[in-house]
Formats: structure tokens, C-alpha cells, sequence
């Protein structure tokens, strides 16, 4: 009896290794478009993240429903459920550092100079 459980344990063991675990350990892509609703002093704004991540290089850019130009991601980094990445904006650099959780990326943004107080904002990928 002991025998026979030992092997449904291992056979249980074997499978969870082989099929659930790589699932688990896979690095998570956060390739897309994600945004996120800000308040400003003249009213909400809708910040829109356009990620491409190449293994564990990420680019892109940022667009604000303010119109203009897009800033671009540089610095961009993605290290297992780790994420970082710098922006600039009216001559100041910030930066961007979370954690992604499936569909949702919770960062810390501050500007590098102090020129912008810091914040955590919370991304929600688009479908």
C-alpha cells in the first residue's frame, strides 16, 4: 500500500513539473497597449502605455489624452514580475518601477530631478 502511494505521489510530483510548473515560471509578456486614469488639475486624463517587450528588453511609448507627442520608453527592463523603465516630458526624466500581475502593472513613477512629486498608478491592460 505504502508502495502504491508512493508512486501516485511521484506520478502527481512528475506531472506538476513537467506541465503546470513551466506555466507558473514562464516570464510574463506585457506586449500591448495598457492604461491608466489620472487626475490633473484640469480635469481626469487617460494615460495609454504601448509596450513591446523583446525578452527582457522593453520599448515604446506613452501617449496622454492631451494629445502630442508620444514620449518614448528607454531604459525599459523586465526581470521575471519586475518592471522598469524611464520616460521624458517637459525636459525632466521619470521613472517607472512595479510589478506586473497578470493584466495589471502597479508602478511608482517620480521624476529623477524631484521636479514631480512621486505616485503609484496602477496600468490595466486593454483588450
Amino acid at each position: 500500500m505504502r508502495k502504491l502511494l508512493g508512486l501516485c505521489a511521484g506520478l502527481v510530483l512528475a506531472f506538476v513539473v513537467t506541465h503546470a510548473a513551466p506555466a507558473v515560471l514562464a516570464a510574463t509578456d506585457v506586449t500591448g497597449t495598457w492604461t491608466t486614469q489620472l487626475q490633473g488639475p484640469n480635469g481626469d486624463m487617460t494615460l495609454t502605455f504601448h509596450f513591446k517587450q523583446d525578452a527582457e528588453k522593453l520599448t515604446g511609448n506613452v501617449e496622454t489624452s492631451m494629445g502630442g507627442d508620444p514620449a518614448e520608453i528607454s531604459n525599459g527592463k523586465i526581470d521575471g514580475d519586475k518592471i522598469s523603465f524611464d520616460t521624458s516630458f517637459n525636459g525632466m526624466t521619470i521613472n517607472h518601477v512595479g510589478t506586473i500581475n497578470g493584466d495589471e502593472v502597479k508602478l511608482n513613477v517620480k521624476s529623477d530631478g524631484g521636479q514631480m512629486p512621486p505616485m503609484d498608478i496602477t496600468l490595466k491592460r486593454s483588450k
